[in-house]
């Protein structure tokens, strides 16, 4: 247990190491990604529930 503990804890560790707080630009295109990506999701349900109330 103590011996798979160290090494989840050095592999956090070296992952730290390699982050790198993203540039304004990365974080605007990041959010800019995730945002047309939750509209489709929203726009998929919202035609499939009219789809879905029209067949009732």
């Amino acid at each position: 247990m103590l011996g798979k503990t160290k090494s989840f804890l050095l592999k956090c560790k070296r992952v730290w190491q390699v982050l790198k707080k993203p540039t304004k630009k990365e974080f605007q295109l990041t959010a800019k990604v995730s945002a047309i990506g939750i509209g489709i999701l929203g726009l998929l349900g919202f035609l499939i529930s009219l789809v879905m109330n029209f067949f009732k």
